[in-house]
């Protein structure tokens, strides 16, 4: 052990009072962060079996981009259960909801003996960390135990390359003992081999192999009978800050959009009352998807204020907003939209889905805005004109269409690189 992963060691030791301190302040919005304290600091190591494919995905979205894989996964080792770790409760239950016979769990935080006592419990036949997962300890405590550990559907902005390189000392010997990388783009991949990866192949974005599941179509056929013959506009994983923004440019377009329904999805569950309220407070009528039933012909503006139905709302709009692209936040994933043929709008931060805005733009099926105005200027403009709106929805799918198969390639790789080491019969 180096001195600066010695360092990094002890300053998780040192923090741990920061750490209880930061869980029960987001437990006052999100009581959930209370539960399962124990396995966040490497306790309750009871596994229901060991030699499980492992994956960890951090929150929802890493959660929701890994069930492709997962599913390329089952068919290389239909005989393997299933291990899922996450770090939010919001991921937490997006993983119990999509993969029901998975055991579901907190990864600990990384001390050295919290990590080393959960890799020895579980022995998982190998682990995959979603995107940027990188935990200096628990890559050591695997290649210390021989579990084969890759990173998937790895991507590095510029800006995060400057901030990992400033602590390369740490994540650089880490790095190197991953089995292998699948990069999401070539920049992805040579920004993770500035950084110290070696292993490194591009494979593509899992996030584009996603089917929207057949329950939620069949709800969004459900949410089109409740809503009737009016436009949606769905602003989906909105952020703090941003539904303001979108509820003052909505009242302005107020007239040119007619009577359109604005969906309201906020990306944090915690927020969903004080979004309905921001409506509310100014004067529009609203409801929530809570409370169920048909809607209200003089209802304005709708909450999503539900988990795990993000498709059958995309699948009743005519337009989808993704949000996290209006204030400098990065947008989130811009193309579950795309996938069931919605024409797509963003803002101009999308830093988290860089190449993909590249080529939504590029193909016809998104429209970049710069302000909440422009949105809503954008909106009307869209449902106004039949044809425009038409060749979007033909050109999303396009979009989406093009990209797929990240996952089976993946997936692949694993296999190659576990075989090439003796790895494919592991127990």
């Amino acid at each position: 052990m180096n001195w600066q992963r010695r360092l990094y060691s002890w300053a998780w030791q040192l923090a741990t009072p920061l750490v209880r301190h930061y869980l029960k302040k987001r437990a006052r919005k999100a009581p959930a962060y209370l539960q399962h304290w124990d396995e966040r600091f490497g306790s309750q190591l009871r596994p229901r079996a060991t030699g499980a494919i492992w994956i960890h995905a951090v929150s929802v979205g890493e959660t929701r981009a890994a069930q492709p894989v997962v599913d390329a996964l089952r068919q290389a080792w239909p005989d393997a259960p299933l291990l899922m770790t996450q770090m939010t409760p919001t991921g937490r239950a997006t993983a119990l909801q999509l993969y029901p016979d998975a055991e579901v769990r907190y990864l600990p935080y990384d001390y050295p003996q919290a990590v080393q006592a959960f890799l020895a419990a579980y022995r998982p036949r190998l682990g995959v960390l979603m995107e940027t997962e990188l935990w200096p300890n628990l890559i050591h405590a695997a290649a210390e135990q021989n579990i084969p550990l890759f990173l998937a559907n790895a991507r590095l902005s510029e800006k995060s390359l400057h901030g990992y390189l400033k602590i390369k000392g740490l994540v650089a010997p880490a790095l190197a003992k991953l089995r292998a990388v699948a990069a999401q783009t070539p920049e992805d991949g040579e920004r993770l081999r500035q950084l110290g990866a070696g292993d490194i192949e591009v494979c593509g974005n899992t996030k584009y192999d996603i089917q929207p599941p057949p329950a939620q179509l069949e709800l969004a056929e459900t949410f089109k009978a409740w809503i009737g013959q009016r436009r949606v506009l769905v602003c989906a994983s909105t952020r703090d800050g941003e539904e303001a923004l979108i509820l003052d440019a909505w009242l302005a377009a107020k007239q040119r959009l007619g009577d359109t329904l604005l969906v309201l999805i906020p990306r944090h569950p915690e927020r969903f009352g004080e979004v309905a309220r921001l409506a509310e407070d100014r004067g529009l009528r609203v409801q929530r998807r809570s409370a169920g039933g048909p809607l209200d012909t003089a209802t304005q503006v709708w909450i999503g204020d539900s988990m795990g139905e993000v498709f059958a709302y995309f699948a009743c709009a005519d337009l989808a907003f993704v949000g996290g692209s209006l204030l400098p936040l990065g947008c989130h994933n811009l193309i579950e939209p795309a996938s069931v043929g919605v024409p797509v709008l963003f803002g101009p931060s999308v830093f988290n889905f860089k190449q993909a805005a590249a080529l939504a733009l590029a193909a016809g099926a998104a429209r970049q805005v710069g302000s909440a105005a422009e949105l809503m200027d954008a909106a009307a403009e869209l449902l106004a004109d039949g044809d425009s709106h038409r060749a979007m929805r033909q050109a999303a799918l396009d979009f989406s269409a093009a990209h797929r198969g990240a996952s089976v390639r993946m997936v692949e790789l694993f296999r190659r690189k576990l075989s090439a080491s003796g790895g494919e019969n592991r127990a």
